[in-house]
């Protein structure tokens, strides 16, 4: 499929770009418009204790901003279309550098409005040319006074910005252009580098002895390192600290999270309610270890299919019209949109010479959201159309019902749609089919789901807060400490049906997210969790969840993630979803089990 040309593929199988911007020259118009907008910013500058001036800044503003958008993302969804295409490449660097000048042209107006005095900014936000869609802007703005510091110490801090960034630039460094790719023998005896992409494929080789190999093989890398990785984490621990108590945070955690209007209450809820579920892990690799057959299980063991030859194999519209069966709970309005989707130009279906790989949903503010396949003919190519569509639909609830400064949902809640269909869709299909293979085959999707997503990234949450509190106690950040922690942490959550050995304690020390995103693995955690509940809430109690689900959908960033999380009924703050989540995984393991 990889040799067609675009050319050569029916319309029906393309989304339709037009309905962003219908030309060439209206790309070239609106390019202007932002050129113009932007320089007229610089205006503002300085007068924004006038409420009049601010009120027509922060409007000229968001004006540029969705300019901004609709230029940058039709230019580099022009480009994902065939990327051969120079004309298209031209347009995204365009399209960057505008969004560049622009946000310098607009830098100053954040930090003058930070630093009015709170009645002004609460004056401000009832604004008449502001009120109602501009007060989740101005509740943010005085939420982060108390931690904004004089213009010289902020100065200060952003000179030493290129420094603070500099130890994930030197892991990633280490972790990507240094890596020295070890090769290993696979069964047939032939040689194969172990990159990390080939990693991921070699561990769910058939032959455990291959398994081995290529584990060992890839750790070694990481374990003659730890000296100079235990370093550059033991630094950047340093660096967050720093930032943290600059700003006058409790901890580095409250810090990460409040930009996110996140409680650490939140965080330390997800450890210890998964961490208290951790036998229902141990039980699920006793029966892996049952099913494979394996004398002794391992941690490279984790990866390959228990069972084979279950792929469900459908071209595009048959794997179209499962999906759209198995959220049909989910009510009309739903299956409507997902009808218009496919027929509407909102969908990019067929790989195709210069196309991108993989699969997204993007677009703008004021236009459908659109979604980018490369349909294969598996079952996750039948997932990756219902996790697509998740993402599209909640765009477009969002966009449609709230105005533009708040329609951009979070990080946070970002793949709680997408899951939720996800996890429908499985259910769906389990429910109605005769196969009992398939049936072990997606009860064991469901179950290494929820091992990868919940269990495993809140084991990685728990390392980092933990090597982070460690440092700020005052307690060295050794290679023997963070290694033994997590090493320790390692066998508390997998139990003992599984064999251990050295290497699985380095595993801390290549996870990109510790070095480049600190407490972010946490979310993939609570937003799996909150799909569970949501998916389980919907099929026991119908329309009335259904109607409270879709408000969510609709909540843009209206509110904090947290808050708009319990429209659809999932409160974090309480350990409830993460019970219901963890029975849900107790009841699959059991059906399972009583299959096997």
């Amino acid at each position: 499929m990889a040799d067609l040309k675009r050319s050569d593929i029916e319309q029906k199988y393309k989304w339709r770009l037009e309905d962003m911007l219908e030309s060439q020259d209206a790309w070239e118009e609106l390019f202007k418009k932002a050129e113009t907008l932007s320089a007229s910013l610089e205006g503002y500058k300085g007068k924004l204790s006038d409420p009049d001036t601010a009120a027509q800044c922060l409007i000229d503003e968001s004006e540029l901003s969705l300019c901004l958008e609709r230029l940058y993302v039709y230019a580099h969804m022009r480009r994902d279309e065939d990327s051969t295409v120079s004309l298209y490449q031209g347009l995204a660097d365009r399209a960057m550098g505008l969004v560049v000048r622009a946000n310098t042209a607009s830098s100053f107006v954040t930090p003058e409005l930070s630093a009015l005095p709170e009645d002004e900014l609460k004056a401000l936000a009832a604004h008449p040319k502001l009120a109602g869609d501009y007060d989740r802007f101005f509740h943010s703005l005085i939420r982060q006074k108390p931690h904004i510091l004089s213009e010289r110490e902020e100065r200060l801090i952003a000179l030493g910005g290129e420094v603070s960034s500099g130890f994930a630039k030197i892991f990633a460094m280490l972790n990507n252009a240094d890596h020295l790719a070890p090769t290993i023998k696979d069964e047939d005896g032939k040689s194969v580098k172990i990159t990390h992409g080939t990693y991921s494929v070699m561990l769910q080789n058939k032959n455990q002895e291959v398994r081995r190999r290529a584990y060992n093989a890839y750790y070694r890398y990481f374990k003659e390192r730890s000296n100079t990785i235990t370093a550059i984490y033991s630094s950047l621990i340093a660096k967050d600290i720093y930032h943290a108590r600059a700003r006058g945070h409790s901890s580095c955690l409250s810090a990460a999270l409040f930009g996110e209007e996140v409680s650490p209450d939140v965080y330390n809820n997800l450890l210890s309610a998964v961490e208290e579920n951790t036998p229902l892990l141990h039980d699920y690799m006793a029966l892996r270890k049952k099913i494979t057959g394996l004398d002794n299980m391992y941690m490279s063991d984790m990866h390959f299919p228990m069972f084979e030859n279950a792929d469900i194999k459908l071209p595009y519209e048959e794997a179209y019209a499962l999906v759209k069966a198995g959220l049909a709970p989910l009510g009309k309005e739903y299956a409507q949109l997902l009808e218009t989707a496919y027929s509407g130009g909102w969908i990019d279906v067929l790989e195709s010479k210069g196309k991108r790989s993989g699969a997204y949903s993007w677009g703008c503010y004021g236009t459908h959201p659109y979604v980018l396949l490369n349909h294969e003919l598996t079952t996750h190519g039948i997932f990756t159309i219902a996790h697509e569509m998740g993402h599209a639909i909640h765009s477009y609830y969002s966009d449609k019902n709230q105005p533009y400064i708040k329609a951009q949902y979070t990080i946070f809640v970002a793949e709680v749609a997408s899951t939720v269909n996800e996890v429908l869709l499985l259910r769906h299909i389990i429910g109605n089919t005769s196969d009992v293979n398939l049936k072990k085959f997606l009860l064991s999707y469901f179950l290494d789901m929820v091992r990868t997503t919940i269990f495993r990234q809140t084991q990685f949450a728990q390392f980092e807060s933990e090597a982070h509190a460690m440092a700020e106690r005052g307690q060295p950040l050794t290679k023997e400490e963070l290694n033994k922690f997590y090493f320790d942490l390692n066998k508390k959550y997998y139990g003992d049906a599984v064999t251990y050995d050295g290497n699985i304690a380095h595993e801390w020390s290549r996870i990109p997210h510790f070095f480049n995103s600190p407490f972010y693995v946490y979310k993939y955690s609570t937003g799996l969790t909150a799909a569970i509940t949501i998916a389980g809430k919907i099929l026991a109690e119908g329309e009335p969840m259904v109607k409270d689900y879709m408000k969510f959908l609709s909540s843009g960033c209206s509110s904090d993630p947290v808050d708009l999380l319990r429209i659809a009924h999932v409160d974090l703050s309480q350990k409830q979803p993460f019970e219901f989540a963890m029975q849900q995984f107790k009841s699959t393991l059991e059906e399972l089990k009583s299959l096997t």
